[in-house]
């Protein structure tokens, strides 16, 4: 890493700097912010708690926002220049951090030193990473902070570290690292010393059985194993020289064209040696289809920034949703004071944002990441006169990138592909009439149009019983819908779903049909087949209950099983159905889009999920998952006398048949390298809708475990061989150096 600090404007950094930390209008407190000399810690202490600090780490920092670019900044912006003003944002669901500097020199040297010490964190190699990761743990062990550590800091940091060692082998392993003499460890002999701790007998014992002498791999020997254990079929010759190049830190080695066991172990812990398949990562898919022909990774109440009855609505809900590739945010409308579209949760004590701000944030921050089309979801509460002010700012703030008429202006017979609509933001809300009547200009300015009778305001007697006033008041009061809101709506009309037969003999493929969780669940128990079918035609958006007043989320595979498109979820909210969702659409560039298996987009193709054994080309497969061992998994409990003791869930989402879950047993005390060698079997029926998820626990018999870590993918997705699975918290972001190292195979039943 360069740490020439006057190449950069961490210099001013080093220095450090007073600034306000603005959490609202009325609270804003000086706090004196400086950068540590390892170059990736930021602390900062406020002027009256005396020694007091706070730390994070520019690890935990995504993207620096510069200006009036958060709500509270926004809500200031009276009192504070832009140039002045900054917001750092972390990953995960961590709150951000809103800053104003002394003066606009200041903050400009904050906001480029940040944007280049992340910078330098994602360029990184593997030995950098580790390099850093060690350096962490010898500032946290050094107490005293004399740059050395004595036995008794050593045997803090052991605990720290999640690993349970007697006294006497920690004492041999401190002294053989102590080269000085000196009783204490120095920074090369921490790094001997935690080198040692980390000593990867499950990867040495790999390494041997194809190296001659045990010290290397000839690039035969590596042949050998890539063809015989990692199963990789091209080039295999070429492939081998490239990782010798890429991973061995011995030129000697280099030279003879050989790798060492450091090497190896770099290409097993990179991301060609984890489970994801590389080639998978970027756009692969053919995204030339129609919208309905793929699986749209859609957000749930986008506003919130918690739970459904009292959470504060945000705009920041939108950036995050649209920053991890979600393409179908939900806006939720009602009328405001002076004129104003509001959003927020109807008749619920949830805070209110302005609609025009929110499509502001659409507006920047839909394309940073994915280029493929975005859709609004509008439920849609609004007087006509509101809905007028809605349609001004969707076409005033969004311009030519609002979609507003058909791509070739002629009548079209299938939706188009995410790859036409490149760029380009699409309403689904209530229309007068279709496509056709448009294109033929005959619709006119509608006093029948009625708006609230879809989507959730339909199901509210199913979500909310207890608001009978609710669905009272909503089936006097339908509303009208203005002609210019309607004419915003072209390939995503929302209509109220019958039945499949209506559908197939009624719907056309621009109509779009809203269902809860137990309405969609009771199609797929009836109807699974049909469900599929009329799915490989037009879209569907299925959303949670009602009930779910805590903002949780239902697992979204089983709706993916019936071939639903937009799936929304509440990003807000951690837990088992975000994993999987994170791991589906991990895929294909991250880009929102995942192509539907073939089965599931062919008209003339009957697939049941309840009965996958009955469809054409049907080929099972069998999942073995050898786990093998463990890496520096985190410490969960705060006490710190705590050790984890870990057990792995592997678990199968799918087809109903395809449902599994199995665990390894527990390792008492060893979250640092515990070693399983316990061997898993799953037969998977349709292992084109699997989903494979690792969970890692701590296993308590007196109550439930505790989450330690997990990582979800698609089987289609997954390298076989000797892999790492590199661990995410429960927040879906990454936690290095923790892993799962594993052996897997998958086999077609014959």
């Amino acid at each position: 890493m360069d740490r020439q600090g006057g190449t950069w404007k961490e210099g001013a950094m080093l220095v450090g700097a007073m600034m306000r930390k603005i959490k609202s209008r009325n609270w804003k407190k000086q706090r004196y912010f400086k950068l540590e000399d390892d170059f990736m810690t930021i602390w900062y202490q406020s002027k009256k708690a005396g020694n007091v600090r706070s730390t994070f780490s520019v690890n935990d920092v995504e993207a620096v926002r510069e200006g009036h670019q958060s709500e509270v900044l926004l809500s200031i912006a009276d009192e504070f220049p832009p140039d002045r003003c900054f917001t750092l944002v972390f990953r995960g669901r961590r709150g951000n951090l809103d800053l104003v500097a002394e003066s606009a020199e200041e903050a400009q040297s904050w906001i480029w030193g940040m944007r280049k010490l992340i910078e330098n964190v994602e360029n990184m190699g593997e030995r950098e990473k580790l390099d850093q990761w060690i350096g962490e743990w010898f500032k946290k062990a050094d107490k005293n902070n004399d740059g050395r550590m004595n036995f008794k800091e050593v045997q803090d940091l052991l605990k720290m570290m999640n690993v349970d060692m007697n006294e006497h082998h920690a004492h041999h392993l401190f002294t053989m690292a102590d080269k000085s003499q000196s009783g204490t460890l120095e920074n090369d002999e921490f790094v001997l010393f935690y080198k040692m701790l980390t000593q990867r007998e499950d990867v040495l014992k790999v390494f041997q059985e194809y190296s001659v002498d045990g010290q290397k791999l000839s690039q035969s020997n590596l042949e050998d194993f890539l063809r015989e254990e990692q199963l990789e079929g091209d080039d295999i010759q070429l492939h081998a020289k490239q990782l010798i190049e890429c991973y061995e830190p011995s030129d000697k080695a280099k030279r003879m064209n050989a790798m060492t066991f450091d090497g190896f172990l770099m290409y097993l812990g990179s991301a060609e040696g984890s489970i994801f398949n590389p080639q998978q990562r970027g756009i692969f898919q053919d995204m030339t289809q129609p919208l309905c022909h793929y699986f749209i990774s859609s957000s749930h109440n986008t506003y919130l920034m918690e739970d459904q009855l009292r959470g504060q609505s945000s705009v920041e809900g939108y950036i995050r949703a649209l920053n991890r590739g979600c393409r179908c945010v939900e806006v939720d409308c009602w009328d405001g004071a002076n004129g104003e579209p509001i959003v927020y949760h109807g008749h619920t004590f949830t805070s209110k944002i302005l609609f025009k701000d929110v499509v502001s944030a659409v507006g920047n921050y839909a394309f940073k990441v994915s280029q493929y089309p975005v859709i609004l979801s509008i439920e849609n509460h609004c007087s006509v006169e509101q809905q007028r002010v809605m349609a001004h700012h969707l076409n005033h703030i969004l311009g030519d990138r609002l979609l507003k008429t058909i791509l070739d202006g002629k009548a079209p017979i299938r939706l188009p592909s995410p790859e036409d609509l490149k760029g380009k933001i699409l309403v689904k809300a209530k229309k007068d009439g279709g496509l056709e009547q448009s294109l033929s200009g005959m619709v006119e300015d509608s006093l029948n149009g009625e708006v609230s009778d879809d989507d959730e305001a339909a199901e509210i007697d199913e979500d909310h019983p207890h608001h009978e006033s609710i669905h009272c008041r909503l089936k006097k009061s339908k509303q009208r819908l203005s002609k210019e809101l309607s004419d915003c709506v072209v390939y995503c009309k929302s209509v109220h779903f019958t039945s499949f037969k209506h559908s197939r003999i009624h719907s056309k493929f621009y109509e779009v049909a809203s269902f809860t969780e137990s309405k969609a669940r009771k199609h797929l128990r009836d109807a699974g087949a049909e469900f599929v079918h009329h799915n490989s035609r037009q879209l569907s958006r299925v959303y949670p209950s009602g009930f779910r007043t805590d903002s949780s989320n239902f697992n979204p595979q089983e709706m993916w099983n019936a071939g639903c498109q937009i799936v929304a979820l509440n990003f807000q909210t951690a837990g088992e159905g975000m994993d999987v969702n994170d791991g589906l659409f991990s895929q294909n560039g991250c880009c929102g889009y995942v192509l539907k298996p073939s089965f599931m987009r062919e008209a003339d193709v009957r697939f049941d999920p309840e009965m996958p054994q009955k469809r054409d080309h049907y080929h099972p497969v069998v999942l073995t998952v050898q786990v093998i061992s463990g890496q520096q998994l985190p410490k969960v409990n705060i006490k710190e006398d705590s050790i984890v003791d870990p057990l792995v869930r592997v678990e199968v989402h799918g087809v109903p048949m395809d449902q599994a879950k199995q665990e390894t047993r527990y390792i008492e005390n060893n979250g640092f390298n515990p070693m399983w060698y316990d061997t898993l079997h799953f037969t998977i029926h349709t292992p084109e809708l699997a989903m494979v998820r690792f969970v890692v626990e701590d296993y308590d018999k007196t109550s439930k475990n505790d989450f330690v870590g997990q990582y979800t993918l698609p089987l289609s997705c997954m390298q076989q061989g000797y892999r790492h699975i590199h661990l995410l918290s429960k927040d879906g972001t990454s936690i290095p150096p923790s892993s799962l190292f594993v052996y897997l195979r998958i086999k077609h039943l014959e």
